[in-house]
């Protein structure tokens, strides 16, 4: 299954790329309306992409009211990410959607870096939000977290259905001529080639802590990324930086996973997921 990565795709503006995907995921919605941080809010990097956006959204009135209507008629199953700065805005967040049938998932955003984050653990924000909603809940984690499986199996015990690995991670870039921060924000979420690493031992070692369902994000551009996904434990991917240069990822990534397949026998995702860590079951907590 292939997805966006929350906030690396406007489906309004860009009906075509949203189509071509299995799953849409919308950008992150609070409970407030936010007009995000102030510019410079993107830079680019040798190897990647630093964003600073701040969270910028029409708050949760704004999306049930118009932009949910309008994605719903895409015709492509819908998740919703959420966010907030406190357990509570989770928890309302989800309550509200719970009887939203355009929606068939729930990310929760817990770890975005160019925000305030909750003062509550990521267990904590999942276990507020688990009553409030029969919906499938994914918790999108960041890589930066101290113990990242330890963090996994306690979201898991709270309730989360699924994980997103990873988030963007912290990161600064200088100004050639004035060596001062290019971002207005000064730091960003670092997104892009380089981040494929630090995604890859985090969604193996999540496999391994908990067996859950995985979407694997972070510096997928090719069918060969997306297959090693696969392998350290993904059983879905998402799209990110590579929707910005190349919007026709979504079909050709596809493609190219279809002959990664081909060429190593297997018929579908499910066959090659967990391979990296092999004949061994994952340990399920």
């Amino acid at each position: 299954m292939i997805l966006n990565a929350s906030g690396c795709l406007d489906a309004l503006e860009a009906p075509e790329v949203a189509r071509a995907l299995d799953v849409f995921v919308t950008k992150t919605v609070t409970p407030q309306p936010r007009e995000g941080n102030r510019p410079v809010r993107i830079a680019e990097t040798d190897a990647g992409m630093l964003n600073s956006i701040g969270l910028e959204n029409p708050g949760i009135d704004g999306l049930l009211e118009d932009k949910l209507p309008r994605l719903a008629e895409l015709g492509v199953p819908l998740w919703v990410s959420v966010g907030g700065f406190a357990a509570s805005d989770y928890a309302r967040l989800c309550a509200l959607l719970d009887d939203r049938p355009e929606v068939s998932a729930i990310e929760l955003n817990l770890s975005c870096p160019n925000v305030e984050e909750a003062p509550e653990s990521a267990a904590e924000l999942v276990a507020a939000a688990r009553p409030l909603t029969s919906k499938t809940l994914y918790a999108k984690l960041s890589p930066a977290a101290t113990d990242l499986p330890e963090t996994a199996r306690a979201v898991q015990a709270a309730g989360a259905d699924g994980l997103t690995l990873v988030n963007t991670i912290r990161g600064l870039a200088l100004d050639d001529q004035t060596l001062q921060p290019r971002l207005g924000h000064e730091l960003g979420g670092y997104s892009g080639p380089a981040l494929k690493p630090i995604a890859l031992a985090a969604v193996y070692q999540c496999y391994r802590a908990t067996g859950l369902p995985i979407v694997g994000t972070g510096g997928i551009a090719t069918g060969r990324d997306a297959l090693e996904f696969l392998a350290a434990g993904a059983s879905s991917i998402a799209l990110g930086t590579i929707l910005f240069s190349d919007p026709d990822a979504p079909g050709r990534v596809r493609r190219e996973l279809a002959d990664e397949f081909a060429a190593r026998g297997l018929s579908a995702a499910e066959d090659a997921t967990g391979l990296a860590h092999g004949p061994r079951p994952a340990t399920v907590v």
